[in-house]
């Protein structure tokens, strides 16, 4: 698939299913490649006739690198965000909303079903809430509102977040070990994934393409972005709030919270499952999303 000009970025993407079909767009999270969402998850959504949509969010993966903006300065981000004053970031995650409906635009999708993870979770609610004349439906995935009274994550699943690993081009395998690690405190307890399979996604995820910084400029957005709470208070779109209830980066306070301030939201928690999304809740989430999809036909 090609890259495509979308709020004054290229932003790379690819689609399946039947090009006719209600559009589906998939937001990932932190850091993260459009090929985190799993094959064998967006399959069952294309499968049902709909047209999913997958793209890399700016600075990472294939999409355009916001270079010149460089590293940013998080101490002074957080500090500004204490003192009520503009945080000094490229892009909010706000920014990246826009990125996202520019998207549907560029492909001349109306609207489409959004659902994102984590993060993209985050972004998720912000299409929804900034521009709803893209939005059929959300469905945001292990995430959460912006609310600071919210619990923190576990220090371990912290540790990992702020520590990356080895540079890869000079320690493949210390990389490569450090993901099993991460995985291990960040993934389902109940669904734990094979270490091999780990490793796999870890190296080609980094042989498709690693830049460090664009995932230092996404947590500086996340630090910079303001309580989402009285946004999603005025939405009117069929919502559908699903988290783990062993999560340990995004506790699932997070999703009871979101829940809480979407009007009319449905909430589901899966026990056992951690911040990510195994094979085993694929189908349980799938049906969630489309839950919200069927609630979105009726309300038209």
């Amino acid at each position: 698939m090609p890259h495509i000009q979308a709020n004054g970025l290229q932003l790379y993407y690819e689609s399946y299913g039947p090009q006719d079909g209600e559009a589906i767009l998939l937001i990932m999270g932190l850091g993260a490649q459009m090929t985190t969402w799993q094959p064998e998850f967006y399959g069952r959504l294309a499968d049902q006739g709909f047209r999913v949509i997958l793209f890399d969010n700016r600075d990472v993966g294939l999409s355009e690198k916001l270079d010149h903006a460089g590293a940013p300065d998080l101490g002074a981000v957080v500090a500004a965000v204490r003192e009520g004053k503009a945080p000094p970031v490229a892009y909010t995650l706000d920014d990246m909303a826009a990125d996202a409906a520019g998207l549907l635009e560029a492909l001349g999708i109306e609207r489409a079903h959004i659902v994102g993870a984590s993060m993209g979770g985050m972004i998720a609610q912000l299409v929804a809430a900034n521009h709803p004349e893209r939005t059929l439906s959300l469905t945001s995935i292990m995430s959460t509102t912006g609310n600071p009274d919210l619990p923190r994550a576990k220090p371990e699943a912290m540790a990992f977040l702020s520590n990356r690993g080895p540079d890869p081009r000079q320690d493949l395998e210390g990389f490569l070990q450090n993901a099993v690690a991460s995985n291990k405190v960040m993934g389902s307890p109940a669904y734990p994934t094979d270490a091999a399979v780990v490793r796999a996604n870890a190296q080609r995820n980094f042989e498709r393409s690693f830049y460090p910084v664009g995932f230092q400029r996404h947590y500086a957005a996340i630090t910079a972005s303001p309580d989402r709470r009285p946004k999603l208070a005025k939405l009117n779109t069929p919502t559908v709030v699903i988290h783990g209830e062993a999560d340990p980066l995004v506790p699932v306070e997070g999703g009871h919270d979101t829940a809480a301030h979407v009007p009319g939201a449905e909430l589901v928690t899966i026990p056992g499952m951690g911040h990510d999304l195994p094979p085993a809740v694929h189908a349980q989430v799938a049906d969630a999303i489309l839950r919200a999809v069927e609630r979105a036909r009726v309300a038209v």
